[in-house]
């Protein structure tokens, strides 16, 4: 297939790590610090309310198009049984921390509701008592609040062999597979997986998800023929800006802000985020491409405050992990001792200011991993984002 037909040690070559892709996903790993915390007044001026899409989209995106550099090019270099062996050995450490911190969460809340009360929503009734919940937790029966996009990124990175055996022999059926199967997911949400917790099922659906995944990773193939960005068109950037400006009206909180309501009909119902409805996508594709077609968010992507940002997409992981478990500690600080705005600003400073202490020492851990690799043997291509 022609995307797929120039060398990849030649598209190395041509294509330098693009931090772009690093710190936007920086950014969506700061909106999930503050989202999470549903009275964090920092939550205020995310994306989601601006727009139909949120951080999960972003994230999820990005997945797939990492997913092609770090993966697609380790097949094409190495061979099917490279790739795949790299690619369980990143789902089993994606399920360790899955499971790591679905644990964390239970025993976190059980302990603190012995000192402090606390609301029945800081914990699903069902693992509020006794350990038969756990096998479900290790087989993924059963997915806490907020503890659901790891799953996701599980399922889609384990069936990522298949789709990229698709795309090297027929794009157009790898896209028509992709596109059914969301399109049914949206018109019955009853098709999911089944979740113990929720009867509606996994809150973000993969049946609808992969399609956001695929096109992360059409996006990475697309770009790859063009030094890394997407082709820039006027008339593109133009109807990206037109959707995202709409979207920006329809679902901007006039009423937090107490400004006048410009909406001239009502916005769609914001409940398609677990099947990723129309609205939602064409949000995050607007979102992508004017990210990925600009030369200038390459340039500031690697200058001081870009490589901020960068600092933790290139530690994703580790940072989503201790993320996740200080929104608890946010949330059930706020839920035993109130709300006021010192407690907002020592929780988003202390958050902070953590999150930045993990991801410094690992990133000059990587650094250094990358220069003792260069130095003992010939040059090769470094690893892309995971």
């Amino acid at each position: 297939m022609e995307p797929l037909q120039e060398p990849p040690e030649t598209l190395a070559r041509k294509n330098p790590r693009d931090h772009r892709v690093d710190a936007l996903r920086g950014i969506a790993l700061l909106m999930m610090l503050v989202d999470h915390v549903p009275d964090d007044l920092l939550n205020r001026i995310t994306i989601r309310n601006f727009g139909f899409a949120d951080a999960a989209e972003i994230f999820v995106m990005l997945a797939g198009y990492a997913s092609y550099l770090a993966y697609g090019r380790l097949i094409d270099r190495q061979g099917w049984k490279t790739g795949i062996h790299r690619i369980l050995t990143r789902c089993l450490r994606l399920y360790l921390y899955q499971t790591g911190m679905t644990l964390v969460f239970v025993w976190t809340v059980r302990k603190w509701r012995h000192y402090q009360p606390l609301p029945e929503y800081t914990i699903e009734p069902q693992l509020a008592h006794g350990y038969s919940w756990l096998w479900r937790i290790l087989t993924f029966d059963a997915l806490p609040s907020y503890l659901n996009i790891l799953p996701l990124y599980v399922v889609l990175l384990a069936l990522f062999p298949v789709i990229y055996w698709l795309l090297r022999h027929s794009l157009w059926l790898l896209v028509t597979l992709s596109v059914a199967i969301w399109a049914i997911a949206n018109l019955d949400p009853h098709i999911t997986i089944p979740n113990w917790l929720d009867p509606t099922g996994w809150y973000l659906n993969p049946f609808g998800w992969q399609f956001l995944y695929i096109l992360g990773i059409l996006g990475a193939v697309w770009a790859s023929k063009n030094n890394g960005d997407l082709p820039y068109r006027p008339w593109a950037k133009g109807l990206c800006l037109t959707y995202l400006a709409g979207a920006f009206v329809l679902c901007f909180p006039y009423e937090y802000w107490h400004v006048p309501f410009l909406r001239i009909f009502p916005a769609p119902p914001n409940t398609g985020k677990s099947t990723l409805a129309i609205w939602r996508l064409l949000d995050i594709m607007a979102i992508f491409y004017l990210v990925q077609s600009s030369r200038a968010l390459r340039r500031i992507s690697a200058d001081r405050i870009g490589q901020s940002l960068a600092l933790l997409g290139r530690n994703s992981l580790e940072v989503f992990a201790c993320s996740t478990v200080l929104d608890l500690l946010g949330r059930l600080m706020f839920a035993s001792f109130g709300i006021n705005l010192w407690e907002q600003l020592v929780m988003n400073v202390v958050g902070l200011g953590l999150t930045y202490a993990l991801a410094i020492p690992l990133d000059r851990a990587r650094q250094r991993a990358k220069a003792a690799r260069l130095s003992s043997g010939p040059a090769r291509p470094a690893p892309a984002p995971e």
